[in-house]
């Protein structure tokens, strides 16, 4: 059933306001925000826990029955829309319960990776490459409506898995799966010369790389081969190489 509300100050749309904004609001309400046409109708094919659509006057999306529907003015999206030009379409979603770690070979860890394009491209790349991702502690809110965009979608498509490293190094030992990391240093070998489809490995934060902890416990470090007057590789670049040599 459709519902319609022109006031700004509706408690509804200052919620959205807050989830847009708030990590800490996300996980109190157990819901999360994301906005765009395109966004909503992969929630629409792909996740379980679509709730509340918003849509502007004029703006017609398919929606499932069981899903709240609201419209609104065009003015009244502008104001709680996070886009600088609104495509007339803001959805919540029910938060996926967390998922438990399992150690699998040919599996990317991310450690730090605060930048929300960067985790959002490197979870749309995994998506289309079909590597399953673990986020390590430090990560971006993968339900921020920044991941979500810069994802396309593919939180909608797959289950994001998030862990403590403690928990996956012992878990990885356990099941005999070495831990790999992308590092610069003397030691690191030229990736290719290993079998990273039987591995995991660990990309580190854009300004910090691995954290010591990790590189301490590492079985192997490796490095993207680069003309030597490079010094790095962005975070996301450097996971889709790394990606791309696990399935080779």
């Amino acid at each position: 059933m459709e519902q319609r509300i022109t006031s700004r100050k509706n408690p509804l749309l200052q919620q959205v306001k807050k989830l847009l904004s708030s990590k800490k609001n996300r996980e109190e309400a157990g819901l999360f925000a994301a906005d765009g046409t395109k966004l909503l109708a992969e929630a629409v094919k792909y996740f379980p826990g679509l709730d509340t659509v918003i849509l502007s006057d004029g703006v017609e999306a398919e929606i499932p029955e069981t899903v709240r529907l609201i419209r609104v003015p065009g003015d009244v999206m502008e104001s709680i829309s996070p886009m600088a030009s609104p495509q007339g379409a803001l959805f919540l979603c029910r938060l996926p319960e967390k998922k438990q770690f399992t150690p699998t070979p040919g599996m990317l860890l991310l450690d730090g990776i605060q930048d929300p394009g960067n985790l959002g491209t490197i979870l749309r790349t995994a998506d289309a490459l079909d590597i399953p991702v673990v986020l390590l502690e430090g990560c971006a809110d993968p339900y921020s409506h920044k991941v979500v965009r810069s994802s396309m979608g593919a939180v909608f498509r797959t289950e994001v898995v998030q862990a403590k490293w403690e928990e996956v190094k012992a878990a990885c030992t356990a099941a005999n799966i070495p831990i790999g990391v992308t590092a610069l240093s003397d030691r690191a070998k030229d990736l290719r010369q290993w079998d990273l489809k039987q591995m995991a490995v660990v990309i580190g934060s854009e300004g910090q790389g691995v954290r010591r902890e990790i590189l301490d416990s590492a079985d192997a470090e490796l490095i993207i081969p680069m003309n030597p007057h490079c010094e790095s590789l962005n975070a996301a670049v450097a996971a889709t190489i790394v990606m791309w040599q696990m399935k080779q």
